[in-house]
């Protein structure tokens, strides 16, 4: 039986799912759940075995740690090969794509960037928000880890697939240039970055101006933008 160190995403329904499964199927399992800005946990200095799974995990795995996974280290990305990094599913609002999805990838040391197991597209509505596409890309990335999981329960490989990365990952540091409003921006990019960076309990847009920040809290009524002189 498979030795698996799995890595994911304390008190998240979709992970929790995963558990689940893990727990049935793969009993030599060493779980690590975390939230971000938890420590990095000690086991990460002493696991060996054949798998390590990344499921929405707070952490960038060690180059270390993925050397000691004799058959392969995997991770479960909600973003398709053309979005990879931190704060995908942002930039794929604010380019206004039609289409979305996950992907399943062998890890290297630098994020985002080992050959692809799988992907699961799906599109993207122009009412969609980003809380609404990042459900949609928890509930395919299920799919797709039962898919990819049910091959190594039953002893076949890992599947290769034909897609590519096709850029650098995108980093946290352009995620929070994108979420700056300038009173100088036309209101069609203004419209996009809100839409792009707005989800619940995140700081979300924002104007500097004059030694403050003002954060976005939603659109002007039409009866308060009337009143304007």
């Amino acid at each position: 039986m498979a030795s698996i160190l799995f890595i994911g995403k304390r008190d998240d329904f979709f992970c929790d799912r995963a558990v689940e499964y893990m727990r049935l199927h793969f009993p030599e399992t060493t779980f690590v759940l975390a939230r971000r800005g938890d420590p990095r946990p000690a086991v990460f200095d002493t696991w060996q075995g054949d798998y390590i799974v990344s499921y929405l995990s707070p952490y960038i795995v060690p180059g270390h740690l993925l050397a000691r996974a004799k058959q392969a280290s995997i991770n479960f990305h909600p973003g398709p090969p053309e979005y990879p990094g931190s704060g995908c599913t942002n930039f794929a609002l604010y380019h206004e794509v039609e289409e979305y999805g996950v992907t399943c990838h062998h890890m290297l040391e630098k994020v985002d960037t080992g050959a692809i197991v799988g992907v699961r597209r799906f599109p993207v509505l122009p009412i969609d928000t980003v809380y609404a596409v990042t459900q949609r890309c928890y509930a395919a990335l299920l799919d797709l880890f039962y898919e990819v999981m049910d091959r190594l329960a039953v002893g076949q490989p890992l599947p290769e697939q034909p897609d590519k990365w096709t850029r650098k990952p995108f980093k946290r540091s352009e995620l929070d240039l994108l979420c700056e409003i300038t009173l100088e921006m036309p209101a069609d990019e203004v419209k996009r970055r809100i839409r792009a960076v707005t989800f619940p309990n995140a700081p979300g847009a924002y104007v500097d101006l004059h030694g403050h920040r003002f954060t976005y809290a939603g659109p002007v009524s039409p009866r308060k933008e009337a009143m304007r002189p």
